[in-house]
């Protein structure tokens, strides 16, 4: 694990300028990515520039918002998703017309603590979303279809909703070399994780394919680089001020991967994903805005 982390730390990540280099784009765009250093702005505008909320929330909706909210950690620390993202996304997700929006994650740590010293409690509740701790008592074994995860227990409540909207943050693990979209569904479902780390790649396309979220914004504001998924180094910490959003998962992710100075194909779920048609891994194939907010 060592070796992972240092390799990934001397990996030199994008130049600020790095972030722009795509062409403009010919037709509606597939990707945003805006910079700023208003984390709420830029989310607004991350999703205004792919068609605004109305395009992937309908009036009437049950939403779920999927922050990751694994650790014991403050938002300082990048081990989760910005709180203030969260709480943006929540308020865009009723103004589109959402009838009830939804925060949880089946979280590494102790569930109180990480909700709590994350922010992600007090601000989602603010913006006016239902937030709940996972309950043992609500996980289903569902047929995930999968290449490796075939019937596994997913929580009740993800099944429960019309739209999912995933949020995670874009961070240094262990194990996976980072973590970006597709892993943060392992907050869905229950089961040991220690089986799920044994073909983490595989595994992380199978829930992606099962769950299909409606939209994936990414965290990029505070980026963890090294001693992840949990952190708790702030000299480990960088700060991107930075936030994408795309219907597309595999496109975040592919995004994510140039965020540590690697390519999409550097990540075998990134590739695996591609391959199996749930998403576009070529960056250059896609209509991208991209944006500095000042």
């Amino acid at each position: 694990m060592k070796a992972v982390s240092a390799g990934l730390a001397a990996t030199p990540f994008l130049r600020h300028s790095d972030l722009f280099s795509f062409p403009p784009p010919e037709t509606p765009a597939q990707l945003s990515i805006i910079t700023g250093p208003d984390p709420a702005a830029a989310t607004k505008r991350a999703v205004e520039a792919i068609g605004g909320m109305s395009a992937f929330v309908s009036k009437g909706d049950v939403v779920l918002v999927k922050p990751n909210i694994g650790w014991d950690r403050t938002p300082e620390q990048a081990a989760n998703t910005n709180p203030i993202v969260i709480a943006t996304l929540v308020e865009l997700a009723f103004g589109a017309g959402a009838k009830k929006v939804k925060v949880f994650d089946n979280t590494c740590n102790s569930a109180r603590r990480c909700y709590t010293n994350s922010g992600i409690e007090e601000a989602a509740r603010r913006a006016g979303a239902d937030v709940s701790f996972v309950d043992e008592r609500k996980f289903k074994k569902v047929n995930l279809g999968g290449e490796v995860l075939e019937e596994w227990p997913v929580y009740v409540d993800a099944l429960e909703v019309d739209k999912i909207i995933n949020v995670p943050i874009a961070k240094h693990h262990s194990l996976a070399r980072i973590t970006l979209s597709m892993k943060n569904f392992m907050g869905l479902i229950g089961g040991s994780r220690n089986i799920l780390h044994q073909k983490i790649h595989t595994n992380v396309v199978d829930l992606a394919g099962f769950f299909k979220p409606s939209l994936t914004v990414l965290d990029a504001v505070r980026v963890l680089t090294a001693n992840g998924p949990q952190g708790g180094n702030l000299a480990d910490v960088r700060n991107l001020n930075t936030v994408a959003a795309s219907r597309d998962q595999v496109a975040i992710d592919a995004f994510g991967a140039t965020i540590f100075g690697l390519t999409p194909d550097d990540l075998p779920h990134v590739r695996e994903a591609h391959a199996r048609g749930l998403g576009v891994k070529d960056l250059a194939a896609l209509a991208v805005v991209r944006e500095h907010l000042s």
